[in-house]
């Protein structure tokens, strides 16, 4: 009897020990690559991200490149970026260089990107930036044509792609659309 005792106990301590291991805890580092919403896995709507990011280009589109520009009349990449951040997502903020604007948010994946991502190019040892769009297609400030898309699938913008960053959600931005140009 205290054989079978003993026997049931090994078994029952046997399985749970088992199951214990089966178990799976990952724990993620801090600057690992977003690859999913941030929001327990609920995708947000990004309807409102992708017809901010059109009600920007539409006002923008054909805008001159001009270095450290904020304005219709030329804008840099990163004064696009700026902006678009400043005024169609309302979030305050002093100007930013695409060196500050790479270091924000959590890295994503290029097979994960959703609109409103920053995509970064290293173009002869300069940053670029753009806002990620819809089906591989980015928004930017070009040097040889202004603010324009282009596609992430060009062999150029492929050979130069650096990385892509996911600013937080967080923020509680709310988006507006302009309908008459700002400068």
């Amino acid at each position: 009897m205290i054989n079978s005792a003993a026997s049931k106990i090994f078994a029952c301590l046997f399985f749970i020990t088992l199951a214990g291991c089966s178990s799976k805890t990952s724990h993620a580092p801090a600057e690992e690559s977003v690859d999913a919403s941030t929001d327990g896995g609920k995708q947000p709507d990004l309807i409102p991200v992708i017809a901010a990011l059109h009600d920007q280009m539409h006002s923008w589109e054909g805008t001159k490149y001009q270095w450290g520009g904020t304005q219709l009349n030329g804008v840099d990449c990163s004064g696009f970026v700026w902006r678009t951040l400043k005024d169609r997502f309302n979030i305050p903020m002093d100007r930013v260089t695409t060196r500050e604007l790479i270091a924000m948010g959590q890295p994503v994946d290029k097979a994960h990107l959703q609109p409103g991502d920053l995509v970064f190019f290293r173009i002869k040892r300069e940053l670029h930036v753009g806002f990620y769009d819809t089906d591989h297609q980015f928004l930017h400030a070009s040097v040889s044509q202004g603010v324009m898309r282009s596609s992430l699938n060009n062999p150029y913008w492929k050979s130069v792609y650096l990385e892509a960053r996911r600013l937080p959600r967080e923020q509680n931005s709310q988006i507006s659309f302009n309908y008459k140009n700002k400068a």
